[in-house]
């Protein structure tokens, strides 16, 4: 089942998601569900979604990354990609892809960084 193979990890107020290599479309949806379940539950401020295992990149992966940045923009949080491979930063441009609020880092250690200095977008009340 494509849910196990993804964790959400909580780190203090942050999310954590490495995104498997290979993830099919039923991984990349649970992966969202996953994700904002664990927003709503955690009341996280942000989440760091690490792709640097990701190599190649899909229309339907693509877009549910940006509806996901979206999403969690919308529950008061910030979206920091981490670990984007050059291919994979090739490959989304010419899809048009745009991460819209998000943040980019070169790997966890900085989306974590970033995140943990950046004021949050809107606040839960």
């Amino acid at each position: 089942m494509a849910s196990e193979s993804i964790s959400v990890i909580k780190l203090r107020d942050l999310l954590l998601v490495t995104v498997p290599p290979d993830p099919d479309d039923e991984t990349v949806s649970a992966l969202q569900e996953q994700v904002l379940r664990a927003m709503a539950q955690h009341e996280a401020k942000g989440l760091v979604l690490d792709i640097s295992t990701v190599q190649t990149l899909d229309s339907f992966f693509a877009r549910t990354v940006a509806e996901t940045v979206q999403m969690v923009g919308l529950m008061g949080g910030r979206t920091v990609l981490a670990g984007m491979r050059a291919s994979v930063a090739v490959t989304s441009t010419q899809l048009g892809l745009t991460v819209g609020n998000s943040l980019t880092a070169l790997n966890v250690d900085r989306a974590l960084d970033l995140l943990n200095a950046a004021p949050s977008g809107s606040r839960r009340v």
